[in-house]
């Protein structure tokens, strides 16, 4: 078998970030650019923006093996059970040929009880991917939805070249939730907007923050520079168990929120999409709170802690987020026929949860995100889905 030889890791091989930082040993894709992470440093944000859900490798290579060094960030959180570590994916054709994971790596530790936060050093890593076929083909190396890296180095046994961007395919881009970034999601590939993309045979941006769909004005305006020709929001959940805001400030923050995505992209179909079916926040406010006496027995699950007697003092629920949500496309719909609505309970609800229950009771699962992206697929980008017809 022929050596392995080193290709250079440059920006065009990285697609689906909205900015590849070059560092001292070599890339780190971002999911916001740096004006916004300099100006708007949440940790959250930051830390969701870091994991590279949706960003790939996009290379051209008759190479068989191809070898990647990396640096892993991985979440710990003390006292809980271990979290898997992140899984990198070569596809060719459309197919998954090669996975694995990453050994070391840095950790974040994170005490719950005491609100600490550790940041513990470890070793790069390689991932070795063989068995990729024979000839000239495209290949995609998908990297973790839930974990951060750097991209040290790239070796493969025969050349390597960047895939030329665009190729005829649309560019959707996303923005929502930890739903939209992947949590539960087993694999990168496995993320429901990835599998969706992968379905429709379109190039995927995906803008979807753990905890950080809040309607934020920064990544209103990072939308809004982001070239695209669909575009989907998945709204509402964040708001909700980050417990935000209120029913009065709500409507006129999505309005201002769509004013200025709709600024940058005059044109496109924009697609608005509620909140998918989550028992916990039904009828309950925020905010939203680990369950401390599940994590006492090892187990990671949510609940909600506030009073359902104060939605009527304006808390918001997910049942009063979707009728503001439906409202306010409605209005917009008048004067602006290429925005577009869709009930994210049509996506997941109530009869899928009991299929497909949400294991930690706010996000679904591996099951649940093949339903959720074949149905968006169907419904909003496929020939017959509201983004080619509208």
């Amino acid at each position: 078998m022929p050596a392995l030889t080193t290709t250079p890791l440059t920006p065009d091989l990285v697609r689906g970030a909205l900015e590849v930082e070059a560092t001292e040993r070599g890339l780190r894709p971002h999911r916001l650019p740096a004006w916004a992470r300099e100006r708007h440093a949440d940790a959250q944000m930051l830390l969701a923006q870091s994991h590279p859900s949706g960003v790939h490798l996009a290379l051209r290579t008759s190479a068989r093996v191809i070898e990647l060094d990396a640096l892993a960030s991985r979440r710990v959180y003390v006292g809980a059970p271990a979290r898997p570590p992140g899984v990198y994916e070569a596809q060719v054709g459309g197919r998954v040929v090669a996975c694995g994971s990453l050994d070391g790596g840095d950790e974040l530790r994170i005490d719950m009880a005491t609100g600490s936060v550790e940041h513990v050093a470890g070793p790069v890593g390689t991932l070795r991917m063989d068995g990729l076929g024979e000839g000239d083909k495209d290949v995609r190396i998908w990297l973790p939805h839930n974990e951060g890296c750097e991209l040290i180095a790239l070796r493969a046994d025969a050349p390597v070249r960047a895939l030329p961007a665009g190729e005829g395919r649309r560019v959707w881009v996303h923005h929502g939730s930890s739903i939209s970034q992947g949590s539960n999601a087993e694999t990168p590939t496995g993320v429901w907007p990835v599998r969706a993309a992968n379905e429709a045979g379109v190039e995927l941006v995906n803008m979807g923050y753990s905890g950080s769909a809040l309607l934020d004005p920064f990544v209103a305006q990072s939308l809004s520079e982001v070239p695209a020709d669909v575009v989907s929001l998945e709204l509402g959940i964040n708001v909700v168990n980050a417990d935000l805001m209120r029913v009065r400030a709500f409507a006129p923050a999505v309005h201002g929120f769509l004013d200025q995505v709709r600024r940058g992209h005059p044109d496109a179909p924009l697609v608005v999409v509620s909140p998918l079916w989550c028992p916990i926040h039904e009828e309950t406010p925020g905010p939203g709170a680990f369950d401390t006496e599940a994590l006492a027995r090892g187990q990671v699950r949510f609940r909600a802690t506030g009073d359902p007697a104060e939605v009527a003092a304006g808390r918001l629920t997910l049942q009063v987020v979707r009728r503001e949500l439906a409202r306010v496309v409605a209005e917009r719909r008048e004067r602006d026929r290429r925005l577009f609505y869709v009930d994210g309970c049509e996506l997941f609800g109530p009869r899928d949860h009991e299929k497909w229950p949400l294991p930690d009771r706010l996000h679904p699962g591996p099951e649940a995100h093949r339903a959720i992206a074949s149905r968006f697929a169907e419904r909003v980008l496929a020939g017959q889905g509201v983004a080619a017809a509208g």
